[in-house]
């Protein structure tokens, strides 16, 4: 443990050219949260051609959670938009993979996967928004204590498109409840890292029954009196959506596990110039 946490404390001094070589490297295999200060940080997906164009209409008809940032040419394993020499294969820490619509296993790269008719997608994340409530001041639990932001499978109903569909996935944070309007405030302004939250409250109301059991992530602590969950909109949800689908073969970050990019955290389009 002492290890893993000497790790994440040299992977916050690194930028976002050294932090991907070090994942290259196979020397970081952590989580990102807290990792590369005012830079973009995005899910991933990664599908066989055939279902590309339904996979980017998913994405258009539910763009609070599929903010789609990037997508690559098919077969070349380079988001040449998203910054110099970004290769999905080997830059995100931990990559799921699943088959049949059904989770098979996790690894830590995919240059043996890859192949000429795979299309990859980069979806913004809200670990982006994150280091701007950190220099206001806001504490934030997982980045405080190492552990995995939880997120969880909600009620909301996505738009369907071609096999992808299920339910909206969140991620939860807890903040005092007289912080919340400022936490709004900031956070509605980053469009490409799904913005202010869906839901803050009683999370029953959006179908999580036990919020210290999250779907993905780590068990949460108790709420103080003053204190509140507050949920956003999570780009774990298209990993929800290939869960129980046609889908035979798709690649993604372990929740958690981001993939770091060169775009400003407030970039106006997430385009390398």
């Amino acid at each position: 443990m002492e290890q893993l946490v000497n790790l994440y404390n040299k992977a916050k001094t690194l930028n976002n050219n050294q932090l991907r070589k070090l994942i290259r490297s196979g020397d970081y295999i952590g989580q990102t949260a807290g990792l590369s200060k005012n830079m973009l940080q995005t899910n991933l997906i990664i599908l066989e051609k055939q279902y590309a164009l339904d996979f980017m209409i998913f994405c258009q008809r539910n763009p609070k959670a599929c903010p789609l940032v990037a997508v690559t040419n098919v077969g070349d394993p380079f988001f040449k938009t998203l910054g110099n020499n970004i290769d999905v294969r080997t830059d995100v820490p931990s990559y799921n993979i699943y088959e049949n619509g059904n989770f098979n296993k996790t690894v830590n790269q995919i240059s043996e996967l890859w192949n000429k008719n795979l299309i990859a997608f980069a979806i913004g994340c809200s670990f982006t928004f994150e280091h701007s409530l950190l220099r206001h001041g806001f504490s934030i639990d997982h980045i405080t204590e190492n552990k995995v932001v939880p997120m969880y499978s909600t009620n909301i109903k996505n738009k369907k498109s071609g096999p992808f569909e299920n339910t909206m996935v969140v991620s939860m944070r807890i903040f005092k409840k007289d912080q919340v309007d400022k936490i709004i405030n900031i956070c509605k302004s980053f469009h490409w890292a799904h913005g202010k939250p869906i839901h803050v409250g009683d999370p029953n109301e959006i179908g999580i029954s036990n919020i210290f059991k999250p779907t993905w992530g780590d068990k949460p602590r108790s709420l103080l009196k003053d204190e509140v969950n507050m949920f956003w909109a999570c780009g774990v949800t298209p990993q929800n959506a290939i869960l129980n689908s046609s889908v035979e073969f798709c690649i993604s970050h372990t929740p958690g596990y981001m993939l770091i990019t060169d775009i400003k955290e407030d970039a106006e389009i997430p385009i390398l110039q």
